[in-house]
């Protein structure tokens, strides 16, 4: 099978639905199909569809590309496909373009709507009814697709994949030591989990936290800012890590973080956010977004009892094993199948 995965976000530009969709190529190539992604930026192996600018939503930025020739792009690299899987699909240009083509496609929304996007799926009506029924779609979580109208079709969930074996690290895990893992914007909580780690220090002086993916220069006793590494190297540190701490504050779809840590077997505390209960499944501690307080009496009392925080940590390990890419990509491969039955 011949599958074009289109993303609406630059290829060589870290991100989750990128990583997502490069991935997922991987993953069908190394059995009997053939895949290639579709995409703004230059990334290797990858078919260029025009030069990304960086605009602003959901509280964050995403690298998108309004080439006019991006649709022309598109469009040639998709022709010989035998399934077309667009990611993000109303994004502009990249997703409209692949829309355009009468070929099988698989459907999947990643993000956690805005209002304006909810009012455009209703305004939308009858031509987004047009072009989506009878065409599989799919949603990283029940928050991804809680915006979308029934008259499209009832969306599976496929949550996101990850690489779970690759998190099973021989190291010396810490247990005061707790790691964050996330870009430093506001909704990704790092504000918060600073404002408690005094209170966490208090307590525990020797404790240490490990911010990895963002970078600043502060004097906060027994924090280290780690900035972008590679995956490698954050695999490492959150193998070394005994808790892991997810203060997110909104706008989260589905929380690849929190999966990532569960792997590799933190003990962790997240905020009570509609998109990480179905990832926690009950395997992990959540507070009240937005409140330090209740985060740092969260993260002591784990800190505070090394067997709990263990025994956590391997309960959030074996959860995890439903994330692994064995699973996902067979689930989309799954619908791949549907997408040439219903042409």
């Amino acid at each position: 099978m011949r599958v074009a995965i289109v993303c609406p976000y630059d290829l060589d530009i870290p991100g989750g639905v990128q990583q997502q969709c490069l991935e997922l190529a991987r993953r069908l190539t190394q059995g009997d199909d053939e895949a290639v992604v579709v995409g703004p930026g230059a990334h290797p192996g990858t078919v260029a569809a025009g030069r990304s600018i960086s605009l602003p939503a959901n509280r964050s930025r995403v690298p998108l590309t309004l080439d006019p020739r991006a649709g022309r792009r598109v469009r040639a690299a998709i022709e010989s496909a035998d399934v077309v899987h667009i990611h993000e699909p109303l994004i502009p240009l990249v997703g409209w373009a692949a829309l355009s083509r009468r070929r099988p496609v698989v459907l999947t929304f990643h993000a956690d709507p805005a209002s304006w996007t909810r009012r455009l799926y209703r305004l939308g009506g009858g031509l987004l009814r047009r072009l989506f029924a009878g065409r599989p779609l799919t949603a990283v979580s029940q928050v991804a697709a809680s915006a979308l109208p029934a008259a499209w079709g009832e969306p599976e969930l496929i949550p996101n994949g990850i690489d779970v074996a690759s998190y099973r690290i021989d190291t010396e895990r810490r247990p005061q030591q707790v790691a964050f893992l996330g870009r430093d914007e506001p909704r990704k909580g790092l504000d918060v989990l600073l404002r408690a780690w005094p209170l966490v220090r208090a307590r525990f002086p020797h404790a240490e936290m490990v911010v990895i993916g963002a970078e600043r220069a502060t004097g906060l006793p027994g924090v280290s800012f780690r900035g972008r590494v590679d995956d490698g190297e954050k695999r490492r540190l959150l193998a070394a890590s005994g808790v892991f701490a997810a203060p997110n504050s909104s706008g989260e779809s589905f929380g690849i973080v929190v999966a990532e840590a569960m792997a590799a077997g933190c003990a962790i505390v997240a905020s009570d956010l509609p998109a990480f209960r179905p990832v926690l499944d009950g395997c992990g501690d959540m507070v009240p977004p937005g409140d330090p307080h209740a985060l740092a009496e969260a993260l002591i009392r784990l800190l505070d009892d090394p067997d709990a925080s263990r025994a956590a940590g391997e309960r959030a390990r074996a959860a995890a094993g439903r994330f692994d890419w064995a699973v996902v990509a067979g689930r989309y491969r799954a619908a791949y199948e549907s997408a040439l039955a219903a042409r």
